[in-house]
């Protein structure tokens, strides 16, 4: 050992013994103006993620997306032309079937044969994305609060992202869905600020598929859907009770959901477990629902049920002498909507979409029961105001509502 080292002088190349050199400052400042300049980044990126989460709970643009490329591969699309070509059919089964509706149920229906359109599936899309989109918005502030108060950091910013990108394939998909399988839809802005009537809107690609598939004619079938879609607008329109009626429980519905999503059932995988493999119980959407939200959801059921159940009966007793093959027509649709794939039934569970044919049968049995005991005014009592709704319970137990109504 030299001298120069053995005394604690300076080691070669300046550096003290145990201390840091020029260099090494340069390092280690440079490290600092790293960390610095990573500490920066990472809390600019913290709050970009915090407003990307913020920017809603879906992303419509891309449902919309989602859905039309999956409809534009359906078997039976049909060009703008030809849509337009079959305009005049309608008209003409509108001018057939509301005469008939008005003498059968006593009331005037003014203006539906003018605010019909015969759409495609993707226009059917963008007319539902609004609705979806203005329900949507009435629980995403609150519920955007809850899940993402100020502060609330990169990691559950990035959970509410991957929820976003979830819901919106589920959403795109459900649409995809469905644009292959509606008839007819008579679209009415329920939570809309203004009370604008209805139109009612014709799938004519669906229409047309469904009535080769059933084997029966088309232009019969299309007047039988007309009478369907019809009879919904009188419902609406002839009664001006039951818009805000309706309105109002969707309303407490959506406030009691976004009131606590904590309130959420914890069970809810197993809840969609059991709803894909089709195990008795009650509907996987009701035991996510506190008691309050189960108990609005139910009445909202009930009404949906009569009007389909009212729809159907209808169609049944006016389309007798209106379409031609109307029994057959009418079978082979029922016989169709319970002979469902074992992925149909799967994708009905998981999408609530089984609730709208469970509507189907309990509003058919109970309008069926009304219209034995009553005639057509125990029917028409139906329609007298909200009071004159059944409650769930009277649903399946008609002879209730009719002791209640003197019917």
């Amino acid at each position: 050992m030299s001298a120069r080292g053995a005394s604690g002088g300076r080691a070669p190349g300046g550096r003290a013994p145990g201390g840091v050199g020029p260099g090494g400052i340069r390092v280690v400042q440079a490290t600092l103006l790293a960390g610095a300049v990573v500490g920066a980044a990472a809390v600019v990126f913290g709050r970009r993620l915090e407003e990307s989460a913020r920017q809603g709970l879906v992303d419509w643009g891309t449902v919309e997306s989602i859905a039309t490329r999956r409809l534009r591969t359906a078997p039976g699309s049909l060009a703008r032309a030809e849509l337009r070509a079959v305009e005049p059919l309608y008209a003409e089964a509108l001018g057939l079937v509301v005469p008939r509706l008005e003498s059968f149920l006593g009331s005037p229906l003014p203006g539906v044969v003018e605010r019909h359109e015969i759409i495609d599936r993707a226009g059917w899309v963008r007319a539902n994305i609004t609705t979806f989109e203005a329900i949507v918005d009435r629980i995403e502030g609150r519920l955007l609060e809850q899940l993402l108060p100020p502060g609330v950091g990169p990691a559950r910013a990035s959970i509410a992202i991957a929820n976003r990108w979830v819901t919106t394939r589920q959403l795109g998909f459900l649409l995809g869905y469905l644009g292959q399988r509606v008839l007819g839809q008579y679209d009415l802005a329920l939570l809309a600020a203004e009370s604008s009537p209805g139109r009612l809107l014709f799938l004519e690609e669906n229409i047309r598929r469904t009535a080769r598939v059933l084997d029966v004619p088309v232009d019969p079938f299309r007047t039988w859907i007309a009478l369907h879609e019809t009879t919904h607008a009188f419902e609406f329109e002839a009664n001006s009770w039951l818009r805000p009626y309706l309105a109002e429980r969707l309303e407490a519905q959506l406030t009691a959901f976004s009131r606590d999503v904590s309130g959420l059932s914890r069970d809810a995988l197993g809840s969609f477990g059991r709803a894909v493999r089709g195990e008795p119980g009650s509907h996987w959407m009701e035991r996510l629902m506190t008691p309050e939200q189960r108990r609005l959801f139910r009445e909202t059921q009930t009404v949906m049920s009569v009007l389909e159940g009212f729809g159907d009966y209808v169609m049944d007793e006016v389309g007798a002498d209106l379409v031609p093959g109307a029994s057959r027509i009418s079978q082979r649709f029922h016989a169709r909507r319970s002979q469902r794939s074992g992925f149909d039934r799967a994708i009905m569970r998981l999408t609530g979409m089984d609730l709208k044919m469970e509507q189907y049968r309990r509003g058919e049995q109970f309008v069926a029961a009304v219209a034995r005991a009553g005639g057509r005014e125990g029917l028409a009592k139906l329609w007298t105001g909200p009071s004159a709704m059944p409650t769930p319970d009277e649903l399946g137990q008609p002879s209730r509502w009719l002791a209640r109504m003197g019917a």
